[in-house]
């Protein structure tokens, strides 16, 4: 049975890590490509994406639950707060209470809700508070979506995800092949079968811990440094973009092309 798909969130829902110049703000991402099998499932599937990177918990429910609400979905995947648990300093009890007052507003419209837990990976002994606010996070989401009859999407039980190789340099968002697997899940979990082809892949070599040390060095210096400086200056890529897909599309009719109607309709229109 066809229906609407609308997709709330930030980078994990946008795409990032997925990069694709023939696609909004130049990522695809596991909703598109799921929104991609839902059409293939039956051309009437109707899709949108209101998610944007950077955006915390508070903005996402601001900017997006509204506007999600107001297109009646079917389905609608909700994951915020990733933001939050990566800010200098963060209240982890009142974000979960904000995020449950979100949760049941989506939960009442009568929808099919998507929750997610974010991936706990494997970090450095240094980031370990990081780490305390993950498990706290992905509890709390448990306990709610069990709670308010939301449908979890466990990210934490598919340990293939230890795997480097699904995840994109910074370590925090899902490499194509990441996001491609969330998608074949995501599809499962809700009934729909789906032709994407996910490759097997080899086994990840252990690697000499002088090159793992080298490597965390590199990490901690390319991208969390970077990541801290970006916090604290408050300096944000998700504040001059807009929604990938702001109003439902038919993703039977080919995102891609879809992609290339609006750009040539926004050059139209341009002074």
């Amino acid at each position: 049975m066809a229906g609407r798909f609308v997709a709330v969130g930030d980078s994990f829902t946008e795409g990032v890590g997925d990069s694709n110049v023939l696609y909004p703000n130049g990522v695809r991402g596991w909703a598109d490509r799921m929104a991609r099998q839902l059409g293939r499932h039956d051309p009437a599937w109707e899709y949108a994406n209101l998610a944007i990177r950077s955006k915390v918990l508070d903005e996402v429910v601001t900017e997006q639950l509204d506007r999600a609400l107001e297109l009646d979905p079917t389905v609608v995947s909700f994951y915020a707060g990733g933001n939050d648990i990566l800010a200098l300093r963060v209240d982890m009890d009142s974000v979960l209470q904000r995020y449950e007052a979100a949760l049941t507003r989506l939960v009442g419209s009568g929808a099919r809700v998507l929750v997610f837990t974010t991936f706990d990976l494997k970090m450095s002994a240094m980031l370990e508070p990081l780490k305390r606010r993950i498990r706290f996070y992905n509890n709390g989401v448990r306990h709610l979506a069990a709670l308010h009859g939301a449908q979890l999407v466990d990210h934490t039980q598919w340990r293939e995800y230890d795997d480097p190789r699904l995840w994109s340099l910074d370590r925090i968002h899902m490499s194509r092949l990441g996001h491609k697997r969330l998608a074949g899940y995501v599809c499962d979990s809700i009934g729909v079968p789906h032709t994407l082809k996910i490759p097997e892949l080899p086994d990840w070599e252990p690697r000499h811990w002088r090159q793992v040390v080298k490597e965390e060095r590199v990490f901690l210096r390319d991208e969390v440094v970077p990541l801290v400086r970006r916090r604290m200056s408050g300096v944000r890529e998700g504040d001059t973009l807009q929604p990938k897909w702001p109003d439902p599309v038919h993703p039977a009719d080919g995102l891609k092309k879809l992609a290339r109607q609006r750009a040539a309709e926004a050059d139209r229109v341009a002074p």
